[in-house]
């Protein structure tokens, strides 16, 4: 299935109208089944399906390690798109109260411990690769409509990217393609295309992950969320610079 398609648009201003193509990004649904059974239907672009499904499930809470899952299977035709996990028994008594809901329903309290302080961010480093985010971003060079999610480690080498219509869509899988290979724990720093929601902030703690720049300003709940679980915030700031919103202790000087 084609991340975007082609478009018959007109531009028109005060001298020309001019028809073109364009190329439009595409959103489809995805359901998921756990253990045989309807759990959501989520909107995102196609493509990464399996990563974009273990991602959400890790923020669910469904799985806490790659042994959680038993089998993973996606199913793509005319009629139906389709991702099925299958857990383990133990994992599945464990979470059993969650299999019991068949909608997105985001547990706000969800326990999360707090981050611990193992990491110092050079600043210049994180601006660069805020700088070097659109370079990684194909589908929005082609459709101009794609967030993104980089991970990298504490050296600041790129761990993982993904895009997708949906900013919470691109973080699930780029979080789910280090899940998958057993990498998650080098992940210390997650670059985002987007503002700072809190689902990005919970998303981001679930995967231990305790640091987040974004090109765009943070939410106030995000702010108070990230705060209680010791972890950074900031956004691209004029003048080359970031805004640092919490967790400016890991700013080098």
């Amino acid at each position: 299935m084609n991340t975007f398609l082609n478009h018959q648009v007109v531009f028109i201003d005060k001298t020309h109208t001019i028809s073109a193509q364009h190329k439009l990004i595409n959103e489809k649904p995805l359901s998921i089944l756990v253990q045989g059974k309807p759990y959501c239907v989520i909107m995102r672009t196609p493509g990464d399906e399996l990563q974009h499904v273990v991602g959400f499930s890790l923020y669910e809470g469904l799985i806490d390690i790659p042994d959680d899952l038993i089998s993973l299977s996606f199913k793509d035709d005319a009629d139906t798109n389709v991702v099925a996990i299958t857990l383990n028994e133990s994992r599945k008594n464990k979470i059993s109260h969650l299999l019991e809901r068949q909608d997105i329903v985001n547990n706000f309290y969800q326990s999360i411990p707090p981050m611990a302080d193992e990491i110092i961010i050079d600043v210049k480093s994180a601006i660069n690769c805020l700088g070097e985010l659109p370079n990684h971003q194909p589908l929005r060079s082609a459709t101009h409509a794609a967030h993104a999610a980089a991970l990298y480690n504490s050296d600041f080498e790129l761990l993982s990217v993904a895009e997708d219509v949906g900013r919470h869509n691109a973080v699930d899988k780029a979080i789910g393609k280090l899940f998958l290979d057993n990498t998650l724990n080098k992940a210390s720093l997650l670059i985002l295309s987007s503002r700072i929601s809190y689902e990005l902030v919970r998303k981001a703690a679930r995967a231990r992950i305790p640091v987040i720049l974004a090109m765009s300003r943070p939410t106030s709940i995000a702010v108070e969320i990230a705060t209680k679980l010791n972890m950074t915030l900031a956004c691209l700031a004029k003048d080359s610079g970031l805004y640092i919103f919490c967790g400016e202790h890991r700013f080098g000087k």
